[in-house]
């Protein structure tokens, strides 16, 4: 056998995870069984390895092992074929060989062949004494060599193999790129994942057609892929449609890129279900040996994940999207803890000025996070996070119980200050939403008055109806509604009209345009017009020059909020201010 064979051989042994394992009662009932049949002492599963026969099963021998020199089991593994010894000591091969020295006079030996054809050792039986065997008997010894590897088959496939693709899995293939990492570190190499379709189709599918739907895809996409790669490549099914395969060895990354959006053109083009015409490609490069296998199927999947959304539908795994995902998933990961640990999180309080007054009338609570590790997190950061999670019901809650606290605190010490919350899709998906603030208002005893929620025109329209209710609800028990970032949402006149909303807040990005140019001005004035004929009190955001207040105050605009008069502050900072503030406003009146 030359020496590439017997590496191919040596790797299709060592694939199979069978040396130095445990004995095992499947194969010995076997072992026994041709013990039985030839009548004889000794009899063994032998694993033919580098520079040994190993025993998976044994009949009659103490030992694991003998060396692979001159051991007749080895001749059977390298030739794939039954080797018949009536006495070893009248064979020139084997008169020296360890068997014969220990007194063992008779072998026979059926391999253990695999299906590509790789003879792995021998089911072999011996005897102290020499003899022949029959047809029969050798017959018999070939089918239970047979039994033997379709055992070996069995149990090397068990939760390694699909069911419905019938493709090495998720955890042959991360098997595999660990030997891959050992054979051949160091080399760079691609992974490539292919995702047939987003969920929500998949889900659409299965409820119109029933759960086969998936599985015809599946089978299909496995035909399809199969051809594409060549009977000497390897496909993986590593998720419930999604696939995988290395590009092979030397392929320039750019290249390669464009071969696999062919290939998933051809993918598109033959494919029977239309669902698959959603399919993405994510390109993962990497070092064998210097990555996890794990971490080569999950950067796999991030590129898949961002081939979402470019043109060709094929991405090439990037560290700095990777670095933000992971970030991330770590501030989700994080928050929890920080919504149960005192300290991490806190209120920052943002004042609303009466433009005409030049009078504190409320202000804005917002929330802030010192993560422990990271510093502080900017609430762009981490609030959009949080509101696309469960986290959303327990993060307003925490806001909701600090706001109404710090009320009654102000109003204790003399101070009625009104304040305002952001509020989510989320919160107003919650059947309860409308009861649990009511219920917070009489814990603290705080007038429903001084509570203002905010919400965004895009959030009302995505919950409209159950919205509506909710909203109804509150205001009818007197909490303020507040629509946010108006003008950036996609909200009609006519459901303008619906909300139980008293005021309107002018989204910042139309006040910082403001002083560009006339048209801008007009857009302003027009929409504070038309706010105040709908009954809304208007509220301008992000006011940073004393020019912006001046011209907005000329075009009507009830309040205004920004950095001209105070940034986001501490509770503590936030009274020492009001308070100044209240000084200033007597000694001018004086």
């Amino acid at each position: 056998m030359s020496d590439v064979d017997e590496d191919a051989r040596l790797d299709a042994l060592h694939r199979l995870n069978l040396l130095d394992t445990p004995p095992s009662e499947s194969f010995d009932r076997i072992t026994r069984m041709a013990s039985q049949i030839f009548d004889l002492p000794i009899s063994a599963i032998s694993l033919t390895d580098r520079d040994r026969q190993w025993f998976k099963s044994r009949v009659g021998v103490a030992h694991m092992s003998i060396p692979r020199e001159n051991a007749p089991c080895a001749l059977v593994a390298e030739s794939a074929d039954i080797v018949l010894i009536p006495d070893l000591l009248a064979d020139a091969c084997f008169q020296d060989s360890i068997l014969a020295g220990q007194g063992v006079r008779f072998y026979a030996g059926a391999p253990l062949v695999t299906r590509e054809g790789f003879g792995l050792g021998a089911l072999c039986v011996l005897g102290t004494e020499p003899r022949t065997a029959s047809d029969q008997e050798m017959a018999a010894l070939s089918d239970l060599a047979q039994m033997v590897m379709a055992q070996i088959e069995l149990q090397h496939a068990f939760g390694r193999i699909d069911p419905i693709s019938g493709l090495p899995n998720r955890t042959q293939f991360l098997d595999d790129l660990d030997d891959l990492a050992r054979d051949d570190p160091g080399t760079q190499r691609m992974a490539i994942l292919v995702d047939l379709a987003r969920a929500e189709q998949l889900n659409a599918g299965v409820r119109v057609m029933g759960s086969s739907y998936v599985d015809d895809m599946v089978r299909e996409a496995t035909r399809t892929l199969k051809g594409l790669l060549g009977a000497d490549r390897t496909a993986y099914h590593v998720g419930a449609t999604q696939f995988a395969f290395l590009a092979p060895p030397g392929e320039p990354q750019d290249g390669y890129v464009v071969r696999v959006g062919s290939m998933l053109a051809q993918l598109r083009a033959t494919s029977g279900t239309r669902m698959i015409m959603t399919a993405a490609v994510g390109v993962a490069p990497f070092v064998t040996g210097d990555v996890s296998p794990q971490d080569v199927l999950r950067t796999a999947h991030n590129a898949a994940f961002d081939a979402r959304t470019t043109d060709t539908s094929v991405s090439l795994y990037s560290a700095s999207e990777d670095d933000a995902h992971r970030r991330r998933f770590r501030l989700l990961s994080d928050f929890g803890a920080a919504l149960d640990t005192p300290g991490q999180l806190r209120l920052a309080f943002q004042p609303r000025i009466d433009l005409a007054t030049r009078r504190c009338v409320g202000a804005e609570a917002l929330l802030r996070w010192s993560h422990p590790l990271l510093g502080d997190v900017s609430p762009g950061e981490f609030v959009p996070i949080v509101e696309q999670t469960s986290m959303a019901r327990r993060a307003t809650t925490w806001v909701l119980d600090a706001v109404l606290t710090q009320i009654g605190r102000w109003r204790d010490a003399g101070l009625d200050i009104p304040l305002s919350i952001n509020v989510s899709a989320a919160n107003l998906d919650e059947r309860d939403f409308a009861q649990r603030v009511q219920l917070y208002l009489l814990k603290h005893r705080i007038a429903p008055e001084m509570l203002e929620l905010e919400v965004t025109e895009t959030t009302v329209m995505e919950k409209s109806r159950h919205a509506l209710l909710q909203l109804g609800t509150l205001e009818e028990a007197g909490v303020c509604i507040a629509i946010d970032d108006f003008g950036t949402g996609y909200s009609s006149l006519a459901y303008l009209q619906r909300l139980p909303a008293k005021v309107l807040k002018i989204d910042r990005s139309f006040i910082l345009d403001m002083v560009n140019g006339e048209r801008e001005q007009t857009l302003v004035r027009s929409m504070i017009s038309l706010s105040h004929d709908l009954r809304y009190r208007v509220v301008a955001e992000g006011i940073e020059t004393e020019e912006a207040a001046a011209m907005l105050a000329e075009m009507g605009c009830d309040e205004a909020q920004g950095f001209l008069f105070a940034q986001p502050m501490s509770a503590q900072d936030f009274t020492r201010w009001f308070e100044g503030q209240t000084v200033l406003q007597v000694q001018a009146a004086a």
